[in-house]
């Protein structure tokens, strides 16, 4: 019987690992589009705490970014899927509940969104310190509250400022969920890894591996142009 081909390897028939590495490239994609929002959100909050004149809570936000900006990412998940739970399951044990396991998908999603969080707080931060204090003025002089000025006024600016930065680390996300491929995670990684050893072809695999990502790098930058485009809709030509 003769040896399958490149085409039978990368293929969806008997000896095709296609399949696999498709199930993988989706992993990949709902893990980073799970974590984005998650990842926005909290690093919007960790920004209006560290403007805050509350000095406990501008000390809290500060510490938190510290700790997971300092962190490599791999540990950070490491902690979230191996030490998390075994602190979890003993505070429950004491409570006399039954123990909970977290499957690699939510620790991958909750460790790149720490981290994620962390570096998007500096720079929604610094968005924020480049937008003239006389916007907010303007915005009380006209009788709006607080909350009317960030939406109408800050917010649109703030996302403007923002995007180059918070494109940056998607980029960096895309990449980063390849670590999940270490807690046994099927995404494009761990399958090209498998299919790498099972087929004895690991530069056919792992190359493919490197187009894979790259295909989502342009299509996310391809997304990101769009996006600043539609920012800057209506803005004064110069």
């Amino acid at each position: 019987m003769n040896a399958p081909s490149t085409w039978d390897l990368l293929g969806f028939g008997e000896f095709g690992w296609g399949d696999d590495i498709a199930l993988g490239v989706l992993v990949t994609i709902s893990l980073a589009l799970a974590t984005l929002p998650i990842g926005l959100v909290m690093g919007f909050l960790l920004a209006l705490a560290k403007r805050s004149e509350d000095w406990a809570l501008n000390l809290a936000a500060n510490i938190y970014t510290t700790i997971f900006r300092g962190l490599p990412e791999l540990l950070t998940l490491f902690l979230v899927y191996f030490g998390a739970p075994h602190l979890l399951n003993g505070v429950l044990a004491a409570l006399g509940t039954g123990p909970v396991e977290v499957s690699g998908f939510v620790s991958g999603m909750i460790a790149l969104g720490l981290v994620f969080s962390a570096f998007a707080s500096e720079v929604f931060l610094s968005a924020f310190r480049a937008i003239p204090r006389g916007q907010w003025e303007g915005g009380m002089a006209l009788g709006l509250r607080n909350s009317r000025i960030m939406i109408l006024i800050i917010l649109p600016q703030l996302i403007r400022i923002a995007l180059p930065g918070l494109a940056n680390l998607w980029m960096n996300l895309l990449k980063d969920t390849a670590l999940v491929s270490v807690v046994g995670l099927t995404d494009i990684l761990r399958q090209t890894q498998t299919a790498a050893r099972v087929a004895r072809e690991p530069f056919l695999f792992f190359g493919l591996a490197c187009v894979l990502y790259l295909i989502l790098t342009m299509l996310s930058s391809a997304g990101i142009a769009g996006i600043d485009r539609w920012t800057k809709r209506g803005g004064t030509a110069r």
